[in-house]
Protein backbone atom coordinates (compact mmCIF):
# COMPACT_ATOMS: atom_id res chain seq x y z
CA UNK A 1 0.00 0.00 0.00
CA UNK A 2 1.13 3.62 -0.83
CA UNK A 3 1.61 6.06 1.87
CA UNK A 4 1.21 9.93 2.21
CA UNK A 5 1.93 12.03 5.42
CA UNK A 6 0.21 15.07 6.38
CA UNK A 7 1.74 17.75 7.88
CA UNK A 8 -1.04 20.51 8.81
CA UNK A 9 -3.01 22.03 12.14
CA UNK A 10 -6.02 19.45 14.24
CA UNK A 11 -9.69 20.29 13.31
CA UNK A 12 -11.23 19.31 16.76
CA UNK A 13 -14.60 19.74 14.78
CA UNK A 14 -13.54 16.71 12.00
CA UNK A 15 -14.15 18.75 8.89
CA UNK A 16 -10.96 20.03 8.50
CA UNK A 17 -6.70 20.00 8.55
CA UNK A 18 -5.15 16.59 10.05
CA UNK A 19 -8.55 15.20 10.49
CA UNK A 20 -9.76 15.70 6.86
CA UNK A 21 -6.43 15.08 5.62
CA UNK A 22 -6.62 11.46 7.11
CA UNK A 23 -9.99 10.34 6.03
CA UNK A 24 -9.68 11.62 2.43
CA UNK A 25 -6.16 10.16 2.09
CA UNK A 26 -7.65 6.45 3.20
CA UNK A 27 -10.56 6.93 1.15
CA UNK A 28 -8.35 7.87 -1.71
CA UNK A 29 -6.71 4.31 -1.31
CA UNK A 30 -3.32 4.97 0.34
CA UNK A 31 -1.88 4.38 4.41
CA UNK A 32 -2.55 8.12 5.71
CA UNK A 33 -0.03 9.58 8.25
CA UNK A 34 0.15 12.71 10.27
CA UNK A 35 2.71 15.46 11.70
CA UNK A 36 0.71 18.28 13.71
CA UNK A 37 1.70 21.44 13.30
CA UNK A 38 -0.63 22.93 15.47
CA UNK A 39 -3.78 22.37 17.67
CA UNK A 40 -6.91 24.65 16.95
CA UNK A 41 -9.77 24.78 18.64
CA UNK A 42 -12.53 25.72 15.72
CA UNK A 43 -15.87 24.70 14.21
CA UNK A 44 -17.33 25.38 10.42
CA UNK A 45 -18.31 29.20 12.48
CA UNK A 46 -14.56 30.24 13.17
CA UNK A 47 -11.67 29.91 15.10
CA UNK A 48 -11.50 30.18 18.54
CA UNK A 49 -7.86 29.54 19.35
CA UNK A 50 -4.20 28.34 18.22
CA UNK A 51 -1.68 26.27 20.23
CA UNK A 52 1.29 25.70 17.68
CA UNK A 53 3.46 22.58 18.33
CA UNK A 54 7.19 23.14 19.34
CA UNK A 55 9.45 22.94 16.47
CA UNK A 56 11.91 20.24 17.65
CA UNK A 57 8.74 18.81 18.53
CA UNK A 58 7.48 18.92 15.22
CA UNK A 59 10.40 17.96 13.70
CA UNK A 60 10.74 14.83 16.14
CA UNK A 61 7.34 13.73 14.55
CA UNK A 62 8.55 13.85 10.72
CA UNK A 63 11.35 12.25 11.79
CA UNK A 64 9.54 9.35 13.52
CA UNK A 65 7.62 8.71 9.88
CA UNK A 66 10.71 9.12 7.54
CA UNK A 67 12.25 6.74 9.46
CA UNK A 68 10.43 3.98 9.63
CA UNK A 69 7.39 4.30 7.04
CA UNK A 70 8.60 6.45 4.42
CA UNK A 71 5.61 8.60 2.47
CA UNK A 72 5.28 8.26 -0.80
CA UNK A 73 3.30 11.83 -1.06
CA UNK A 74 3.65 14.78 1.69
CA UNK A 75 0.76 17.19 1.94
CA UNK A 76 1.48 20.18 3.57
CA UNK A 77 -1.20 22.60 5.30
CA UNK A 78 -1.71 24.84 7.89
CA UNK A 79 1.40 26.07 9.24
CA UNK A 80 1.20 29.02 11.09
CA UNK A 81 4.80 30.61 11.73
CA UNK A 82 8.41 30.97 10.46
CA UNK A 83 10.02 28.55 13.25
CA UNK A 84 7.82 25.51 11.87
CA UNK A 85 8.24 26.53 8.53
CA UNK A 86 12.07 25.98 8.65
CA UNK A 87 11.35 23.13 10.70
CA UNK A 88 9.40 21.28 7.94
CA UNK A 89 11.75 22.41 4.82
CA UNK A 90 14.56 21.57 6.57
CA UNK A 91 13.38 18.01 7.27
CA UNK A 92 12.18 17.69 3.83
CA UNK A 93 15.43 18.42 2.25
CA UNK A 94 16.94 16.31 4.55
CA UNK A 95 14.67 13.16 3.98
CA UNK A 96 14.67 14.17 -0.03
CA UNK A 97 10.56 14.23 0.12
CA UNK A 98 8.99 13.20 -3.20
CA UNK A 99 5.46 14.55 -4.60
CA UNK A 100 5.18 16.98 -1.68
CA UNK A 101 1.77 18.83 -2.29
CA UNK A 102 1.70 22.61 -0.34
CA UNK A 103 -1.57 23.62 0.33
CA UNK A 104 -0.97 27.20 1.24
CA UNK A 105 -3.45 27.63 3.76
CA UNK A 106 -4.37 31.28 5.33
CA UNK A 107 -7.55 32.31 6.44
CA UNK A 108 -10.39 29.64 7.29
CA UNK A 109 -13.20 28.98 5.01
CA UNK A 110 -14.98 30.78 8.46
CA UNK A 111 -12.93 34.22 7.63
CA UNK A 112 -10.57 33.47 10.82
CA UNK A 113 -6.74 34.31 10.16
CA UNK A 114 -4.24 30.90 10.36
CA UNK A 115 -0.93 32.39 9.42
CA UNK A 116 1.42 35.39 11.07
CA UNK A 117 2.31 37.70 8.44
CA UNK A 118 6.25 37.08 8.23
CA UNK A 119 5.23 33.63 7.98
CA UNK A 120 3.84 34.01 4.72
CA UNK A 121 7.24 35.22 2.93
CA UNK A 122 9.12 32.53 4.75
CA UNK A 123 6.24 29.73 3.08
CA UNK A 124 7.15 31.52 -0.28
CA UNK A 125 11.05 31.17 0.22
CA UNK A 126 11.41 27.76 1.94
CA UNK A 127 8.25 26.13 0.87
CA UNK A 128 7.09 26.39 -2.38
CA UNK A 129 10.54 25.77 -4.03
CA UNK A 130 10.09 22.03 -2.51
CA UNK A 131 6.39 21.94 -3.92
CA UNK A 132 5.53 19.89 -6.79
CA UNK A 133 2.22 21.38 -6.94
CA UNK A 134 0.76 24.55 -4.63
CA UNK A 135 -2.86 24.57 -4.53
CA UNK A 136 -4.11 28.62 -3.77
CA UNK A 137 -7.47 29.68 -4.14
CA UNK A 138 -7.83 33.16 -5.64
CA UNK A 139 -7.31 35.18 -2.01
CA UNK A 140 -4.19 32.95 -1.51
CA UNK A 141 -2.46 32.91 -5.57
CA UNK A 142 -3.42 37.02 -5.10
CA UNK A 143 -0.78 36.94 -1.78
CA UNK A 144 1.79 34.71 -3.64
CA UNK A 145 1.33 36.28 -6.74
CA UNK A 146 0.88 39.98 -5.81
CA UNK A 147 -1.55 40.44 -8.30
CA UNK A 148 -4.86 40.97 -8.13
CA UNK A 149 -7.29 38.46 -9.76
CA UNK A 150 -10.89 39.42 -11.18
CA UNK A 151 -11.08 37.69 -14.45
CA UNK A 152 -9.90 33.80 -15.93
CA UNK A 153 -7.12 35.15 -17.81
CA UNK A 154 -5.94 36.85 -14.22
CA UNK A 155 -5.92 33.53 -12.85
CA UNK A 156 -3.80 32.50 -15.26
CA UNK A 157 -1.49 35.26 -15.20
CA UNK A 158 -1.41 35.05 -11.70
CA UNK A 159 -0.77 31.20 -11.67
CA UNK A 160 2.22 31.12 -14.29
CA UNK A 161 3.84 34.00 -12.08
CA UNK A 162 3.38 31.81 -9.08
CA UNK A 163 5.35 28.85 -11.02
CA UNK A 164 7.97 30.48 -12.95
CA UNK A 165 8.94 32.48 -9.62
CA UNK A 166 9.21 28.99 -7.18
CA UNK A 167 9.79 26.93 -9.83
CA UNK A 168 6.82 24.80 -9.23
CA UNK A 169 3.71 23.51 -10.52
CA UNK A 170 0.00 25.76 -9.71
CA UNK A 171 -3.56 24.52 -9.08
CA UNK A 172 -5.45 27.75 -8.63
CA UNK A 173 -8.69 26.89 -7.89
CA UNK A 174 -11.85 28.81 -8.97
CA UNK A 175 -14.47 30.04 -6.72
CA UNK A 176 -14.84 33.00 -4.99
CA UNK A 177 -17.00 34.19 -7.86
CA UNK A 178 -14.57 33.83 -10.56
CA UNK A 179 -15.02 31.39 -13.06
CA UNK A 180 -17.06 29.46 -11.44
CA UNK A 181 -16.03 25.95 -10.25
CA UNK A 182 -13.60 25.73 -13.04
CA UNK A 183 -9.42 25.27 -11.54
CA UNK A 184 -6.60 25.99 -13.42
CA UNK A 185 -3.16 23.89 -13.27
CA UNK A 186 -0.17 25.70 -14.84
CA UNK A 187 2.83 22.88 -15.02
CA UNK A 188 6.09 23.21 -16.70
CA UNK A 189 4.66 26.31 -18.80
CA UNK A 190 1.81 24.69 -19.83
CA UNK A 191 -1.83 25.70 -18.76
CA UNK A 192 -4.81 23.19 -18.37
CA UNK A 193 -8.13 24.38 -17.22
CA UNK A 194 -10.15 21.79 -15.35
CA UNK A 195 -13.93 22.50 -15.78
CA UNK A 196 -16.39 21.86 -13.44
CA UNK A 197 -20.13 22.82 -12.37
CA UNK A 198 -20.69 24.46 -9.13
CA UNK A 199 -22.65 22.46 -6.55
CA UNK A 200 -25.24 24.56 -4.25
CA UNK A 201 -23.87 23.16 -1.17
CA UNK A 202 -23.32 25.14 2.22
CA UNK A 203 -20.87 22.47 3.70
CA UNK A 204 -17.51 23.96 2.35
CA UNK A 205 -15.78 23.77 5.46
CA UNK A 206 -12.24 21.71 4.70
CA UNK A 207 -12.51 21.44 1.34
CA UNK A 208 -9.37 22.80 0.45
CA UNK A 209 -7.73 20.39 2.67
CA UNK A 210 -9.67 17.64 1.15
CA UNK A 211 -8.77 18.36 -2.44
CA UNK A 212 -4.71 19.04 -1.71
CA UNK A 213 -4.73 15.65 0.40
CA UNK A 214 -6.70 13.67 -2.34
CA UNK A 215 -4.48 15.08 -5.06
CA UNK A 216 -1.56 13.70 -2.58
CA UNK A 217 -3.12 10.43 -2.39
CA UNK A 218 -2.91 10.10 -6.48
CA UNK A 219 0.92 11.43 -6.71
CA UNK A 220 1.26 8.77 -3.92
CA UNK A 221 -0.16 5.92 -6.29
CA UNK A 222 1.85 6.96 -8.84
CA UNK A 223 -0.75 9.08 -10.99
CA UNK A 224 0.65 11.89 -13.31
CA UNK A 225 0.11 15.05 -11.81
CA UNK A 226 -3.00 16.21 -14.04
CA UNK A 227 -4.45 12.76 -13.53
CA UNK A 228 -4.16 13.13 -9.99
CA UNK A 229 -5.42 16.91 -10.15
CA UNK A 230 -8.67 15.27 -12.05
CA UNK A 231 -9.44 12.68 -10.07
CA UNK A 232 -8.98 14.80 -6.33
CA UNK A 233 -11.87 17.10 -8.24
CA UNK A 234 -13.93 14.53 -8.92
CA UNK A 235 -13.70 12.67 -5.45
CA UNK A 236 -14.41 16.40 -4.31
CA UNK A 237 -16.99 17.34 -6.08
CA UNK A 238 -19.04 13.88 -5.92
CA UNK A 239 -18.75 14.31 -1.93
CA UNK A 240 -20.35 18.06 -2.11
CA UNK A 241 -23.24 16.30 -4.30
CA UNK A 242 -23.74 13.97 -1.51
CA UNK A 243 -25.18 16.85 0.35
CA UNK A 244 -24.50 15.06 3.60
CA UNK A 245 -25.27 17.73 6.44
CA UNK A 246 -24.13 17.18 10.12
CA UNK A 247 -24.45 20.86 11.50
CA UNK A 248 -26.37 21.22 14.74
CA UNK A 249 -27.92 24.55 14.05
CA UNK A 250 -24.88 26.74 14.29
CA UNK A 251 -23.08 25.66 11.16
CA UNK A 252 -23.00 22.71 8.55
CA UNK A 253 -20.09 20.57 8.37
CA UNK A 254 -19.26 18.36 5.64
CA UNK A 255 -18.35 15.24 6.33
CA UNK A 256 -19.24 13.67 2.77
CA UNK A 257 -15.55 13.40 2.23
CA UNK A 258 -15.15 10.99 5.19
CA UNK A 259 -17.81 8.42 4.20
CA UNK A 260 -17.95 8.05 0.48
CA UNK A 261 -15.61 5.51 -1.35
CA UNK A 262 -12.65 7.32 -3.06
CA UNK A 263 -10.45 5.66 -6.01
CA UNK A 264 -8.75 3.24 -4.09
CA UNK A 265 -7.22 1.12 -7.17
Amino acid sequence: MKTALSIAGSDCSGGAGIQADLKTMTMNGVYAMSAITALTAQNTTGVAAILESDPDFLAKQIDAVFTDIRPDAVKIGMVSSVPLIEVIADRLRFYKAENIVVDPVMVATSGSALIENDAVQALKEQLLPLATVVTPNIPEAEVLSGMTIHTAEEMEQAARQISETYGCAVLCKGGHSINDANDLLVANGEAKWFLGKRIDNPNTHGTGCTLSSAIAANLAKGKPLDEAVQRAKEYISGALADMLDLGQGSGPMNHAFALRGGFAE
